[in-house]
C-alpha cells in the first residue's frame, strides 16, 4: 500500500478522545505510517509526546502557539532543550507569528497589538534559539505575519529550517521560503472548491519541496468537509496533490515522505 505522513496533527485535542484507537485504526487502512503530533503549549506538548511513547508511529512537535503568547512563561528555553532531547520529539513548536487577529480586533488598543506582536517575536526567537542548538527543525505557524515571519527566521536560515504549515499564500512567498532552505505543507484546503489558489500554489511547487498534513481536527479535506478531521484524510490530500502536479499517487507518496524524513531527522 502507498504511504503517507500527516506531518501536523493535533492528536491530544478533546475530539479524539472517545474513540482513539479507532481514529489510529483508520490512518493505518488509508496508509498512514507516520503521524506527528503538534504541541501548543507546554500541557499539549505533554499530551503529544505521550502518545508518541505509547505508539511507534506516533513522533511529537513541541512548543508554544504564538495565539498563546501572552499565556507562556518569560522563557521557555530550558523546557524545550529538555523535550529536544526526547527520542520521540522531532522538532519544535508549532511557533511563529500570528497577526490575524489582534488586540486591536477585539476591544484592545494599538498598544496592546505592539505588546502582543512583541510576545509573539520573542518565543518564536527562544524557539529558533533552541533549534540551532539542537539541530532540530521548527514547525511554524504563519498568518498575517509572513515578513515579519521571513525576517525573523532568515538570520537562523543555516542552521534551522521552517515547515511552514497550512500554506495559503502564493508562488512568490512559496519561492521565498523555499530559498532559505524552508519547506510549505498543504491541508484538505488543497482539495476545498475555492482553493483554486492554494492549487496554482501547488502547482509550481517543486516535487520535494511540501510536505502533507491534516491539522486535525480542522479542516477536514473533501468529501469530509464539515466534519471532524482525521489522519486518515491525509489520503484524501494527497490524491488530490497528486493530480495537480500531475504525477502518480505513488510518486507523490515517496517524494512527500522523503521530504518529511529530511525534515524530520528522527523519524524512525
Amino acid at each position: 500500500m502507498t504511504e503517507f505522513y500527516d506531518t501536523h496533527a493535533h492528536i491530544d485535542y478533546p475530539e479524539f478522545q472517545s474513540d482513539w484507537t479507532e481514529v489510529l485504526r483508520r490512518a493505518q487502512q488509508a496508509g498512514v505510517s507516520r503521524i506527528i503530533g503538534i504541541g501548543t503549549d507546554w500541557e499539549s506538548s505533554r499530551r503529544v509526546v505521550s502518545l508518541a511513547e505509547r505508539h511507534d508511529f506516533v513522533y511529537a512537535v513541541v512548543g508554544w502557539h504564538p495565539s498563546h503568547a501572552l499565556e507562556a512563561p518569560a522563557d521557555i528555553r530550558p523546557e524545550l532543550r529538555q523535550w529536544a532531547g526526547h527520542p520521540r520529539v522531532v522538532g519544535l513548536g508549532e511557533t511563529g507569528l500570528d497577526y490575524y487577529r489582534l488586540p486591536s480586533s477585539q476591544g484592545g488598543s494599538e498598544a496592546d497589538d505592539g505588546r502582543y506582536k512583541l510576545r509573539q517575536a520573542e518565543l518564536f526567537e527562544q524557539h529558533l534559539e533552541v533549534a540551532a542548538e539542537s539541530g532540530l527543525n521548527c514547525v511554524i505557524h504563519q498568518r498575517a505575519a509572513l515578513e515579519d515571519c521571513l525576517q525573523q527566521l532568515r538570520p537562523y536560515a543555516p542552521w534551522v529550517r521552517g515547515q511552514f504549515h497550512c500554506f495559503s499564500d502564493d508562488s512568490e512567498s512559496m519561492r521565498r521560503i523555499l530559498a532559505l532552505g524552508s519547506l510549505v505543507s498543504f491541508t484538505g484546503i488543497l482539495t476545498f472548491k475555492n482553493g483554486q489558489n492554494i492549487r496554482d500554489t501547488l502547482a509550481t511547487t517543486p516535487l520535494g519541496s511540501f510536505l502533507l498534513e491534516t491539522d486535525c481536527p480542522y479542516l477536514a479535506p473533501v468529501p469530509y468537509r464539515g466534519k471532524r478531521c482525521e489522519p486518515a484524510h491525509v489520503r484524501e490530500i494527497a490524491e488530490c496533490a497528486a493530480s495537480v502536479k500531475g504525477c502518480s499517487l505513488e510518486a507523490l507518496s515517496q517524494a512527500t515522505c522523503e521530504a518529511a524524513k529530511a525534515f524530520f531527522p528522527k523519524l524512525g
